[in-house]
This record gives C-alpha cells, structure tokens and sequence, in this order.
C-alpha cells in the first residue's frame, strides 16, 4: 500500500491550540496516510494558503477570535468551488448547528481526544479523495 501525503491547514488564533491540534492529528493517523501541516492565525492566512497551496483539509479553531473557524469554514465554501473539507473545532455541543450552517464536513469538541481527532481527519480525507 502506497502512502498518501495529505495537506492539514490548522487554523487559530491561538498558537498553543494549533500545536494541540497538531499533536491530536498526528503526522500518521491512518495506515496509508501522512500529514503535512500549514498554519494560519488569522483570516487572511487562511485564505493565502488555500490559494496558494493544495489544501486536502481545513481543521479550523471555532473559538478563535476575531474570526472564528465557523465563520471562515462558511466564507471559504461560499467563495469556492474548490473549497477544501473543513473540520471545525468546537466547545459547546449546543453549537454543533453553527457547524452544519457553517457548512463544516465534520465537528470536533475541545479538548480534543487524539484517538477522535486522528479517526476523524482520517475519514474526512478518505471520503473527500474519492469524491
């Protein structure tokens, strides 16, 4: 089996989120796929690396401030044709309805469990290859 290297944009405002989310990804969560990650701390960044890289998956802070993941998941599906799957990340279970307006393909709580986290991007990345 041939290893797939996958592109993660982590988005916060917050650098210490940013290596939690790194950390709970891994750089292998799935047998056949590595991770490679880029950063981004504010809207901008965001938008300057998906134009400018192949981004294969957005995991975007929902309590980062200003802009929050929820609100640049939305912009960038708006925007896009091409927009990446986006997983947003979540305090409140209550606010898992601004992730499905926000458009988000998959919804991850704070702290994040890093057996959940690595699952879910795994799958994420599965099922938007094949598409």
């Amino acid at each position: 089996m041939s290893e797939r290297l996958c592109t993660v944009l982590l988005y916060s405002d917050d650098a210490q989120v940013r290596d939690r989310m790194r950390l709970a990804v891994g750089t292998r969560p799935a047998p056949g796929l590595k991770i490679e990650f880029v950063e981004a701390s504010d809207y901008f960044g965001c938008v300057r690396l998906v134009d400018d890289y192949e981004i294969d998956l957005m995991l975007l802070d929902g309590e980062a401030s200003p802009g929050g993941g929820l609100g640049i998941a939305r912009q960038i599906k708006d925007d896009r044709e091409d927009a990446p799957p986006t997983c947003v990340v979540i305090a409140r279970a209550a606010d898992r309805w601004l992730a499905s307006y926000a458009q988000a393909d998959g919804v991850l709580m704070h702290p994040l469990d890093p057996v959940t986290t690595g699952t879910t991007v795994a799958e994420l990345l599965r099922t938007h290859a094949a598409a």
